[in-house]
């Protein structure tokens, strides 16, 4: 019994009852819709998996159905069925986005064995789909996020992901854009299609009109055969300009005629050749700024800020950090080889990660995380597994004689003391706890264990207390 949801669209009751009756006898789940606007309607819940659709409906054609879906996101598959059969029908059904094309009278085996081709690829591209968005790390069904910015941001570009505007994506480096980008296309009707990231930055400036429209043989120096260029390869895709702010003004203009005219053409070459792309660009740099100063063509920054997404640095958004933290373990957990086994934070390194003001970004604090997995023993990530910019304290020698408050028992005293030598020994050994260890005349895992109990913090009395009746 196969689990897809099938929709049948036919305005001949009799042949509408026919079809439906020989797909659930197949074992289908199978709605039915006697006309295009209804089909519309039912199509916008999100949940069939494939639609059976006449061309002929009174209202709305079959074709308009299927390019309506199109425009709102749904990627639903459709075989289109005519009794009026003709090349410029199927070639028109073909090229609206249509699976398979039947002539009737149907077939039932015929039809079945169709419809089961297009199950078997529909079911593919999605298992595909979901591998891709595992090993980018942006499936929500493996994370969320918790501070409103995020959800926001989140909200707007599954938005604007079902249309084919140029988004611009603002941020800090390290925040994430690029995923963003990526989230984006894979949310959109293009999700099958290729996503070319482009580093704009990293391209030498002679040679960024080659690598974006390709070149003909012979056309320049060292131009020994033809090349196709990036957005010829990004064709029925996206294309993701990363740091757009350093494309050379003489690259902007022939961009901005990209966007206008949807069309490249080769350096060297005298055609030009219409190009289906989606433009994602990102940028860390004020462009309105640039704008303003000459280096940006104002033009085109109003063509790439059709829709504008910003991504929050993440000192902005701590809401968000433990969950980061546990989804990047999982992860890379899997990447190490290290199975499905428990990683687990002992007491001040959360304190510790959430204190710290990230200037990296999620880049930096997976980086930390990756360390911290091949330093941590047992399955325990200890403050000693941090690097030392994490886990520095601000406890001076004026803590020492200042500081410390000479209140209660003996013992809280002691340990004030404790926990402010200690800090401070490893400060002035540069974070290095084997070092600090040997200073303080203590075993490295004595001081462990300490770091353990103490955290950033002196303890509570009512902790001492329970420690102590322990």
């Amino acid at each position: 019994m196969t689990s897809l949801q099938l929709l049948v669209v036919e305005d001949e009751p009799a042949i509408r009852q026919v079809v439906t009756a020989t797909l659930r006898k197949a074992g289908y789940a199978v709605e039915q819709a006697g006309d295009g606007e209804t089909a519309i309607a039912r199509l916008s819940k999100g949940d069939i998996d494939i639609v059976v659709s006449d061309i002929k409906l009174p209202g709305l054609s079959g074709i308009e159905v299927l390019r309506q879906a199109r425009a709102s996101g749904i990627d639903t598959a459709f075989i289109m069925m005519t009794a009026f059969a003709s090349v410029d029908t199927a070639i028109e059904a073909i090229k609206a986005g249509a699976a398979d094309y039947m002539i009737k009278p149907l077939n039932n085996d015929e039809l079945l064995h169709r419809l089961n081709k297009v199950a078997d690829l529909r079911g593919l591209r999605a298992e595909n789909r979901v591998l891709r968005r595992l090993v980018l790390g942006v499936n929500s069904e493996v994370f969320s996020f918790n501070s409103p910015a995020m959800r926001e941001m989140e909200h707007m570009a599954a938005k604007v992901a079902r249309t084919n505007s140029t988004v611009l994506i603002t941020g800090e480096s390290g925040t994430g854009k690029g995923v963003v980008a990526r989230l984006i296309h894979q949310q959109s009707p293009r999700a099958d299609g290729p996503f070319i990231p482009v580093n704009c930055g990293a391209i030498p400036e002679n040679l960024v009109e080659s690598e974006f429209f390709g070149h003909t043989k012979g056309a320049f120096t060292g131009a020994d055969k033809i090349r196709k260029g990036l957005f010829l390869e990004a064709d029925g895709g996206t294309i993701f300009l990363d740091e757009i702010g350093e494309l050379p003004l003489s690259l902007q203009v022939k961009l901005l005629h990209v966007i206008e005219q949807r069309e490249v053409r080769a350096v060297g070459g005298e055609q030009t050749r219409k190009v289906d792309v989606r433009i994602v660009a990102a940028t860390n740099r004020d462009l309105s700024e640039m704008v303003a100063q000459g280096k940006f063509r104002e033009d085109l920054f109003f063509r790439l800020t059709v829709f504008h997404i910003h991504v929050p640095p993440l000192r902005e958004r701590k809401q968000d950090l433990a969950a980061l933290v546990k989804f990047m373990i999982q992860r890379n957990t899997r990447r190490m080889g290290s199975g499905e086994h428990a990683v687990s934070l002992d007491a001040g390194v959360e304190d510790a990660l959430v204190n710290y003001d990230w200037p990296g970004n999620v880049r930096e604090l997976e980086n930390v995380i990756d360390r911290a997995l091949i330093m941590a023993d047992g399955g325990r990530v200890t403050l000693a597994d941090l690097p030392p910019q994490i886990t520095k304290v601000t406890v001076h020698a004026s803590t020492l004689a200042n500081d410390i408050q000479l209140s209660g028992t003996l013992r809280e005293q002691v340990r004030k003391f404790e926990v402010a030598l200690i800090h401070k020994t490893i400060e002035e050994s540069d974070g290095d706890r084997r070092l600090a260890a040997q200073k303080l005349n203590i075993g490295l895992s004595s001081l462990y264990r300490k770091l353990e109990e103490f955290g950033d913090t002196t303890p509570l009395p009512e902790d001492n207390a329970a420690r102590d009746h322990a």
